[in-house]
């Protein structure tokens, strides 16, 4: 279930990055960060754990009530800098209640701004430097009205408008609102090759994987279509604090790894769904990115068993 909004952002500033890896090396991008008063607020907070939060502290909280600030991100669109050079342009759209804070607290300004950095690098794979530079603009481009698609996934209370949990960055914890609904064709390509699939089996028997809280573990489920009975002697699961890897012969090698960045992460993932983090549909990236909030795998009281009338091998850690 999602609720169809329309957004008409205004312009609060713009800052000046560039791309820091090929193919798209010293590429511009301008971020336009914008006010509107239907992107949903952050939930109430004691001044701590705004702080808490601004310092990464809340990353591996379970609490779901941690403190965090939902943004829409659109899609990049192209443009040009002063010298007629190719740039990219972004808007990260923030509640409206936020603007004050953030012209009066520079720390917090900061954080609005890492946020939307990261958020970018999540969303498209690109990787940006954190030597900003502030044009002397409210925003690069007009900044035209949006329709946004906002998940019900969970609700402010006294709001008519639902907003959708995403997971934290690497060094925040935020929520991060589905961006507009036509998206942009001008988004930029990942910076990583695929993987060849010469050697893998067809689609429908690359493996699948979720996860979810089993009291105090972790437990995670790898379902492996048509997985006949004579691989699993033969297969084999190594778990770190931080990554599992899953062989069993004919299958692709399944490795998760959750030390890698957002930006990896997105990059390397099986489909390209990043334009929405953590939409409730058990795909790639959101698995990945959501789990890497939690806490570091159970490595010496892990376990693990095969349900073969499932296909399935589930994980406790």
């Amino acid at each position: 279930m999602s609720t169809t909004i329309q957004l008409e952002p205004v312009a609060g500033f713009c800052i000046k990055s560039t791309v820091n890896d090929a193919p798209n090396h010293g590429l511009k991008v301008f971020v336009n960060i914008a006010w509107d008063p239907h992107v949903p607020q952050p939930p109430p907070g004691s001044e701590l754990r705004i702080r808490r939060a601004m310092l990464g502290h809340d990353v591996d909280d379970p609490n779901p009530d941690a403190w965090y600030v939902p943004v829409v991100v659109s899609d990049g669109r192209q443009d040009k800098d002063k010298a007629g050079k190719p740039a990219l342009v972004f808007d990260c759209v923030y509640n409206t209640s936020l603007k004050s804070r953030t012209l009066t607290d520079p720390e917090f300004k900061l954080f609005i701004v890492e946020l939307a950095l990261q958020r970018i690098e999540a969303q498209t794979s690109l990787v940006l430097s954190r030597q900003i530079g502030t044009p002397n603009i409210v925003s690069k481009g007009k900044l035209l009205p949006r329709t946004v698609n906002i998940p019900s996934s969970l609700l402010t209370k006294g709001s008519t408008h639902s907003i959708l949990p995403a997971p934290s960055t690497t060094h925040q914890l935020i929520q991060e609102v589905s961006p507009p609904v036509a998206p942009s064709s001008t988004k930029p390509k990942g910076i990583l090759k695929s993987a060849s699939t010469s050697t893998l089996k067809e689609r429908s028997s690359t493996p699948t994987w979720s996860w979810s809280k089993d009291g105090t573990k972790i437990q995670i489920k790898i379902s492996l279509p048509n997985l006949p009975r004579a691989l699993i002697e033969h297969a084999t699961l190594d778990i770190e604090p931080r990554r599992f890897i899953l062989h069993v012969n004919d299958y692709p090698v399944f490795d998760i790894n959750l030390g890698l960045s957002d930006a990896e992460i997105v990059a390397t993932a099986a489909s390209r769904t990043s334009a929405s983090l953590h939409d409730g549909n058990g795909t790639e990236p959101n698995n990945t990115l959501t789990l890497k909030r939690q806490r570091p795998l159970d490595v010496d009281g892990a376990t693990s068993e095969w349900r073969l009338a499932d296909n399935m091998l589930v994980i406790v850690a």
